[in-house]
């Protein structure tokens, strides 16, 4: 059982949150509406994991993510699941490039993943055990958005990073392409070469990736 703080402006999602979290054994402590009581749930309740909205009141700007990364900040290790209505590579980048080295799970996904409740539970369970989970629509747009040294790679190779950047292993990457899992070995291992990263393992890999392609929009 996961002990959530949820920040959901929209009371129906909200709600339909709180029913689907209680339903599989979680208990939420807290849901509320904005950043401001986000940060106030946080303090008082000290959770297992956060979600928040990106977009909150009063402005329905970057709120809800502002309020994700100051609480990082105050709540070292935190982990903290960000949901998003559009595909927003500088909200992603933002979060990543905030603090994701102190050993707390992040995760980015798009509001569509919750209908999908398996692989919502599944991302939500893996950040707040410590990994990192990013959309893979998200991680399509960061890929297109960054060309120089992508041109490198094959199209194969394209599509290993774009599954590895999500944070799975290399036997989940073998199953999601339905390649071999020596082919995704030596596929790594020719990107990690031609793209100039350190082929480490778990969060430092996607970090890596991210840092790259966040370089290489600037």
């Amino acid at each position: 059982m996961l002990r959530v703080v949820l920040a959901e402006d929209a009371v129906l999602l909200r709600a339909g949150l709180m029913e689907l979290l209680s339903r599989v054994g979680h208990e939420v402590v807290a849901a509320v509406g904005d950043a401001a009581e986000l940060a106030r749930a946080v303090d008082a309740h000290r959770p297992d994991v956060v979600i928040t909205d990106v977009r909150m009141p009063p402005a329905f700007r970057d709120e809800g993510l502002r309020a994700a990364l100051e609480l990082r900040e105050r709540h070292p290790g935190l982990p903290v699941l960000v949901l998003s209505q559009y595909v927003a590579t500088a909200y992603a980048t933002q979060l990543f490039g905030g603090g994701s080295s102190d050993g707390g799970g992040l995760g980015y996904l798009l509001k569509d993943r919750v209908g999908e409740v398996s692989e919502f539970l599944d991302a939500l369970e893996r950040v707040a055990g410590g990994q990192t989970v990013i959309d893979a629509d998200v991680i399509r747009s960061l890929l297109q958005a960054s060309n120089k040294p992508l041109l490198r790679l094959t199209p194969r190779e394209r599509e290993v990073l774009a599954v590895m950047a999500e944070g799975l292993n290399n036997q989940a990457v073998a199953r999601r392409l339905t390649i071999t899992e020596a082919s995704v070995v030596k596929h790594a291992s020719n990107i990690f070469m031609k793209l100039d990263l350190d082929p480490a393992e778990g969060n430092r890999r996607v970090l890596a990736v991210l840092a790259h392609l966040r370089g290489e929009q600037a």
